[in-house]
């Protein structure tokens, strides 16, 4: 099976998980500087202090990822490096990002840049962050501040990565920062997110009047359950309705899901947070869709829960995080948005696995299981584009091990191997298999 040419093949990271330097050229703290140094939040007490050191290594890094000869690198910028403090502005974070765009060009290397992967201003915080409505604005401009500075050489943008993740695992399950557990506050966090979102696309698009294409990325699972009865499929539509349709309809249909607003009331008291023309805002067109895909997920009933539902038992092969390895209901993931949501191309924004790697005597990293994961899911889009789906590119996470989240350094999903004490960099046998793919632009089928 072939990729065409114009497919783009590339790999991702984000600011807070391999920058490092928390407190170079002016940088305040995030979100997350504040939430990893609160006891029993983080795996270990890690912080992102030094994580891969990428703030001052990153012509290295460059260099391995032309080693590894992708057509583009998709990374994030830390908001709080650009406006350190509310309405201040501080050109020697940008400077980097300025530097990073010229060494990424320079290598032939296609700069793919997402504004918010989750590292809010502190200062924002402590004015109430995403629950505040005036969060919008203040994205606004640092939207504006980034597009300005930087449109002329980004190759496409992408507004927030993962709002599901920033809303739900932040304000309501308590496990990422800013580390609260209120569903009301979830909710809310998360439709500013998306207002803000369709606000930075009308921004680059309309105002500044940018041919550069844009889009958002959601974190999507395929949600499914044990058994056709009555109560189960209760739960699968729940779990299906909080993880994937809360975003999806009012990006692309221009509502929030009936019966999910119906659920979250007896936790909502006032819908008011739902101004007029918000929706119209929200679903603005995009130029892309980008889908972070690790794994499905499997539910029963429950009436304990909320939702009514929690995670089933599966015996499918899991990866280091406990995720199911789950290429076949990708496809039909894929299948069902073109069918039910949307023509946009989709991008692969990230896609990939962690697993407990090691490093051998004679300083290699066998991460065939890695391999193994990779190859099905590359092997399934280029069935789907076999079939018309128009999948058109594909970023593997990570290019690094990094810091992950509430894992902190204990879950590795590089395709390079980082010794975090060392800095040292070691291409595993995954980076060099998708260095092969890339050259070849070719899969052996199922």
């Amino acid at each position: 099976m072939k990729f065409e040419r114009h497919f783009t093949f590339g790999t991702a990271t984000s600011s807070y998980q391999i920058e490092g330097a928390t407190n170079q050229d002016g940088r305040t703290p995030s979100i997350w500087d504040t939430f990893s140094r609160q006891p029993g939040k983080v795996l270990n007490g890690d912080t992102g202090d030094q994580a891969c050191d990428h703030y001052n290594r990153y012509r290295e890094d460059v260099q391995l990822i032309k080693q590894l000869g992708v057509d583009s690198y998709r990374f994030s910028i830390a908001w709080p490096r650009i406006f350190p403090e509310q309405g201040r502005y501080n050109d020697a974070g940008m400077q980097f990002y300025r530097h990073l765009i010229k060494e990424l060009r320079e290598n032939g290397i296609q700069p793919v840049v997402t504004l918010y992967h989750w590292d809010l201003p502190q200062w924002a915080h402590e004015q109430g962050g995403w629950l505040n409505r005036e969060s919008i604005t203040w994205f606004y401009h640092y939207a504006e501040k980034v597009f300005t500075e930087l449109d002329s050489e980004v190759t496409s943008w992408i507004t927030i990565n993962e709002p599901w993740c920033a809303a739900f695992l932040g304000y309501q399950l308590g496990v990422h920062a800013p580390g609260h557990t209120n569903v009301e506050e979830s909710i809310i966090a998360a439709h500013h997110m998306l207002v803000a979102h369709g606000k930075a696309v009308d921004l680059l698009k309309n105002k500044l009047k940018s041919k550069t294409p844009i889009g958002i990325t959601l974190n999507l699972s395929p949600v499914y359950t044990i058994d056709s009865s009555f109560n189960n499929e209760i739960a699968r539509r729940n779990a299906d309705g909080f993880k994937n349709r809360w975003f999806l309809d009012p990006i692309f249909k221009g509502c929030y899901p009936n019966d999910m607003i119906n659920l979250f009331s007896k936790y909502v008291h006032d819908f008011s947070f739902i101004k007029s023309g918000d929706l119209a805002t929200i679903s603005v067109a995009c130029d892309f869709f980008g889908i972070n895909y690790y794994n499905r997920d499997l539910v029963e009933f429950s009436a304990q829960d909320p939702f009514m539902y929690q995670e089933a038992y599966s015996d499918y092969p899991k990866t280091g995080m406990g995720w199911d390895i789950s290429p076949e209901e990708f496809k039909m993931l894929v299948r069902r948005l073109r069918d039910q949501y949307t023509d946009l191309p989709i991008v692969i924004t990230e896609n990939g696995a962690a697993y407990p790697d090691e490093v051998t005597d004679d300083h290699h990293v066998h991460d065939l299981e890695r391999v193994d994961y990779l190859r099905q899911h590359l092997q399934a889009i280029a069935q789907l584009n076999e079939e018309g789906m128009n999948i058109s590119g594909y970023y593997l996470w990570s290019l690094f091990d990094n810091f992950e989240w509430a894992f902190g350094y204990g879950k590795r999903f590089g395709i390079i191997y980082v010794d975090f004490n060392s800095q040292e960099r070691i291409l595993k046998d995954s980076a060099k298999f998708y260095q092969r793919i890339i050259q070849s632009r070719e899969i052996e089928g199922v």
